[in-house]
């Protein structure tokens, strides 16, 4: 069983204590309470409005690569859901938790796990909880565990609830519940095989990480494929919720004939499941957006190039430094925006870590690095500490 790595997170005592103390006939697992100690014991950089907030800059976004909020967010989901079965009344009990982050965990880890018991706490939690990233993430849960008596629950948050986020996920959970677009069986595997050895593990000037991922379509990708033949870019994007993301989408969709041109080819990834990754690239329903009149899916059914791929869990995303989870926007906590370029001999050339959802190179200027070969980038609006 993997634990979360104490002695960096500065609390080793409190663990050895829990685990000292820890029943065997505990109705609790020690998966559970070590989570949760992990995430209450840990400062995470405030949040406001759906939105994290940097302690210092008191800027939206995280400006600290080395911060280990997402981290500790990661690794106790991982241990929520590596305690399966077992574990889900402890979970359903945390979502009364005075901690945001273990109210918001424990949702997640019971709609990874379509824990069905769970139902009647997330519809409250939808109906009540304070934050709406709490509540969001109550919609995702249950749209995952896909029980359509909590059609009545989304319906009212759509309708009623003051938040424009946790209106789009009740929206696409409705979607997700009237279509059986539940959580894959891939997802929870996916969570609970997350090893904190494979963090980071991609350098700059190294072959690149071999992965094979599937795209929206249920066909399998893999990166060795292109080795020895093209250049590929990975660009990892956020959620269909991100004006930021549908931008990129559209400069790619654009730029496709220079793409083919220089022989580069070009994959989008997101840290979600299936569903999700279709809803983002138009192949389910066309949500409404507060950021757009139009409806962005019959453009994308038409015009995305490229495969987009489900990174379920960031299985992919921890080895090149995505960092899940490393800040709430839209009312989901989400990665750093990362751009990989690896060249046609699979090594990793360049990789850009994003100090907030606007900070990496434009799809233009990933497109003239990988051309020429010349791999420098200097963020304009980059969040740096004093």
């Amino acid at each position: 069983m993997k634990t979360p790595s104490l002695t960096k997170f500065g609390f080793c005592a409190v663990f050895l204590a829990v685990l000292i103390v820890k029943s065997p006939a505990s109705a609790e697992p020690a998966e559970i309470k070590t989570a949760i100690t992990a995430i209450r014991s840990h400062e995470f950089h405030p949040t406001s409005g759906g939105f994290t907030k940097d302690r210092t800059l008191k800027k939206a976004g995280v400006a600290d690569l080395a911060d280990i909020d997402w981290k500790v967010r990661t690794l106790a989901l991982r241990d929520m859901v590596q305690a399966g079965t077992k574990g889900i009344p402890a979970l359903i009990d945390a979502l009364d938790d005075d901690n945001v982050h273990v109210r918001y965990l424990a949702a997640r880890a019971l709609g990874v796990q379509r824990a069905t018991a769970a139902v009647p706490q997330l519809e409250r939690l939808l109906r009540e909880d304070p934050d709406s990233t709490v509540r969001s993430q109550a919609a995702i849960a249950l749209s995952q565990i896909g029980e359509k008596s909590s059609l009545e629950t989304m319906q009212a948050a759509l309708e009623k609830d003051g938040d424009r986020d946790v209106k789009l996920q009740a929206e696409i959970a409705i979607h997700a519940l009237k279509h059986g677009k539940t959580a894959t069986p891939e997802l929870a595997p996916a969570f609970a095989g997350l090893d904190e050895a494979d963090f980071g593990i991609a350098k700059v000037g190294e072959k690149a990480p071999d992965f094979s991922l599937t795209d929206t379509e249920g066909n399998p990708w893999k990166l060795s494929d292109f080795a020895g033949e093209n250049p590929v870019v990975l660009v990892w994007i956020f959620s269909v919720w991100c004006p930021v993301c549908h931008g990129e989408f559209n400069d790619l969709m654009n730029l496709r004939e220079e793409f083919d041109a220089a022989g580069i080819k070009v994959v989008t990834l997101e840290c979600h499941d299936d569903f999700a990754a279709r809803v983002m690239v138009g192949k389910e329903l066309a949500p409404e957006h507060w950021f757009s009149r139009q409806s962005f899916r019959k453009g994308y059914t038409e015009k995305v190039w490229w495969p987009h791929l489900a990174d379920r869990a960031a299985a992919v995303g921890v080895k090149y430094d995505v960092q899940p989870m490393t800040f709430a926007v839209h009312a989901e906590y989400i990665n750093r925006p990362t751009v990989a370029i690896v060249d046609k001999d699979g090594v990793l050339r360049f990789l850009y870590q994003g100090t907030y959802w606007g900070d990496r190179p434009s799809i233009h200027e990933v497109l003239e690095m990988t051309k020429s070969g010349h791999y420098q980038y200097n963020a304009p609006k980059r969040l740096k500490l004093p």
